[in-house]
């Protein structure tokens, strides 16, 4: 999770709202991302997203069995969505996202027994640390 929050800041510094993701597997380090909406002019280049797009390109295959995505801030739903078709087993994630957070905040698609798979979830990992960041980002950008 920390290196995750190392890529949420990397992000920030670009101008993006810091939120950053890593994909590691059996230890290993697959990928990182952060947010790259701005930069790509892209609405669903989020962390969560552009991190398993390079995963499965890294693999050369989409399914993410045996991985783990660690992010700084709970899935929306588009992520959340990428999660579940990746096949990705687990999510470790810090800030909860009360307004379109879907790992049990707002929702929970990534264990809805109707769905072909479900993620195991462990939330609120540096949750304070992942949260200041975004509330510091938040508050200067409005002045």
């Amino acid at each position: 999770m920390a290196r995750a929050l190392e890529f949420a800041r990397a992000g920030q510094v670009r101008g993006e709202v810091p939120v950053g993701a890593i994909i590691v597997r059996g230890g290993a380090l697959l990928a990182e991302a952060h947010n790259r909406t701005l930069e790509w002019n892209d609405p669903t280049a989020h962390a969560e997203s552009v991190v398993i797009r390079a995963a499965a390109r890294r693999l050369g295959d989409w399914r993410l069995t045996d991985c783990t995505l660690y992010t700084t801030l709970e899935p929306c739903a588009q992520c959340a969505g990428a999660m579940v078709l990746a096949r990705i087993p687990r999510l470790v994630f810090g800030a909860r996202d009360p307004k379109s957070g879907m790992a049990g905040s707002l929702g929970n698609l990534l264990q809805d027994p109707r769905l072909n798979h479900r993620v195991e979830l462990n939330g609120g990992v540096l949750e304070r640390e992942s949260a200041d960041l975004l509330r510091a980002f938040f508050r200067a950008r409005r002045g």
